[in-house]
């Protein structure tokens, strides 16, 4: 039985690759220390994902480990031999950055070298997936051209009609903390890819989303305004008028990609991971979306203050990925994916 080491095993990726190599026959192991509920408070706790995988996987080992641990991760590494490394652990907040800017650098770009480091001492043979973001690109893509719409922006530039690439340049731009110091990471992993050659790619995900999702104001857009929704709490809209836009790719396609990679990887490859254009909305359309489902209007008001940093359109160029394994595609509609987070929230509220 191959073993697969996920850090970072209780969020919404993680526990999401956790199921999905299971139901390959993986043993799993799963990194995670619940420092969600320290950054976010009791509604970031992610112990309930814990306890569901506990559950309901036969062969799902938790360790308990920070990600700023690092003689416990080279310890458990290599104890463990895992065959694949899945590195999803994150201070994942694009705001909470500024409020925590050494917890965040420590766990996002510190954490991911501690990781690599233990990796490429056990073995640089072994495929290394690694999640970063789409914040390493900064606010850059807010100088494309955008035309605004009734209830949405999008790119003006023909150049941009399938999205940003992965040739998008990355600095020269206001990042947030939490995008430089993933970025940090992003840059680390490219490295270790080509300094010691080791199999591994770096997902720079758009807004990666599921019915596994503990969102909150924070962090997790479709997540925390389904929930909003459902519990008829007030949503805040930040600049923008409400038409920022996003491309949502469900948690279950992440993982089938992350499949296709550690089945044929590749060195220091980048990819940007969303749902591309056609999974794509913007906040008011998320609010049409959510409110024909659940049948409730959605309740919000109007900051006229931006995000610092925010992007005002950002959906992914899919082609490379596509090329690279043309197995892989996206598979869960924006429909579906809407309708999953909303029975899971209902579900979990009824518990």
């Amino acid at each position: 039985m191959k073993k697969l080491l996920v850090t970072g095993s209780s969020g919404l990726i993680g526990s999401e690759v956790c199921t999905h190599f299971a139901k390959l026959d993986w043993e799993i192991h799963g990194m995670d220390n619940n420092q969600r509920a320290v950054f976010f408070g009791p509604n970031g706790d992610t112990r309930w994902n814990q306890a569901r995988l506990e559950k309901t996987l036969p062969h799902f080992f938790h360790h308990e480990i920070d990600m700023r641990d690092r003689n416990g991760i080279i310890g458990l590494i290599q104890s463990v031999k895992p065959d694949a490394i899945v590195h999803t652990a994150a201070q994942p907040s694009h705001d909470k950055a500024a409020d925590i800017p050494f917890d965040d650098f420590d766990t996002n770009a510190v954490g991911t070298l501690n990781i690599l480091e233990a990796t490429r001492r056990y073995n640089t043979e072994i495929p290394f997936v690694h999640l970063s973001t789409n914040k390493v690109y900064g606010d850059a893509p807010n100088e494309i051209p955008m035309i605004e719409l009734e209830k949405r922006w999008d790119y003006a530039d023909k150049n941009y009609e399938n999205g940003i690439s992965e040739s998008f340049r990355i600095d020269q731009s206001k990042h947030s903390l939490f995008g430089a110091s993933k970025l940090a990471g992003d840059i680390m992993v490219q490295e270790y890819g080509r300094y010691f050659n080791m199999p591994s790619c770096i997902l720079r995900g758009g807004c990666l989303t599921g019915p596994s999702h503990t969102g909150v104001e924070l962090h997790g857009f479709l997540s925390y305004l389904v929930k909003c929704n459902l519990e008829e709490k007030e949503y805040t809209i930040f600049g923008y008028k409400g038409k920022q836009v996003r491309d949502n790719i469900h948690s279950f396609d992440v993982s089938r990609f992350i499949e296709e990679f550690i089945m044929a990887p590749r060195i220091a490859e980048v990819y940007n991971l969303g749902g591309g254009k056609e999974n794509t909305c913007s906040i008011l359309e998320a609010f049409d979306i959510i409110s024909n489902i659940s049948g409730k209007q959605m309740k919000y008001k109007y900051s006229e203050t931006n995000r610092i940093g925010d992007h005002i359109c950002y959906y992914s160029d899919l082609r490379k990925m596509k090329s690279h394994y043309p197995n892989w595609g996206i598979t869960k509609s924006l429909q579906t994916t809407f309708e999953e987070i909303y029975d899971a929230w209902v579900t979990r509220k009824s518990h």
